[in-house]
């Protein structure tokens, strides 16, 4: 299954622009495929202003955000892995989301057994009970 991030960030900034706030992105720096200017990165992170009136060609792909954008007058294409992005939300009032650090791309496998918490279930085919009725319809006038 695949991740469900990158739409989750799809509708947090359509939903943020149109109620007229500035959607922001907060990104983990970490990553070598994080393309941002290092002279704004502090602890490893960097809020970007990603609305429409800051960025040109914006692009919320399922794996990447990219954009272009100035940066101390300085134009530069941005790039951000989906799963470097730690949160999206409004500057104006902070209402978004912050994602885990584990990337959700598909569920444990539960292997042999059901897995943990989950009941052994018996692949054996039961017999239908006898005293189960079928449905039927009647003709009502």
């Amino acid at each position: 299954m695949t991740s469900s991030r990158p739409y989750l960030i799809r509708a947090l900034y359509e939903w943020i622009v149109d109620n007229g706030f500035t959607p922001y992105m907060l990104v983990d720096t970490s990553l070598e495929m994080v393309e941002v200017p290092r002279a704004f990165v502090e602890n490893g992170r960097i809020i970007l202003n990603i609305s429409p009136e800051a960025t040109h060609s914006l692009v919320l792909g399922n794996e990447a955000v990219t954009f272009n954008a100035r940066f101390s007058g300085t134009a530069m294409d941005v790039h951000v892995p989906v799963v470097s992005v730690l949160a999206i939300y409004a500057r104006e009032n902070g209402q978004g989301m912050m994602f885990g650090e584990q990337d959700d791309t598909t569920p444990p496998d539960p292997g042999p057994g059901g897995g943990p918490g989950k009941p052994d279930v018996d692949k054996t085919p039961k017999a239908p009970a006898e005293s189960a009725k079928r449905p039927s319809l009647k003709i009502v006038k």
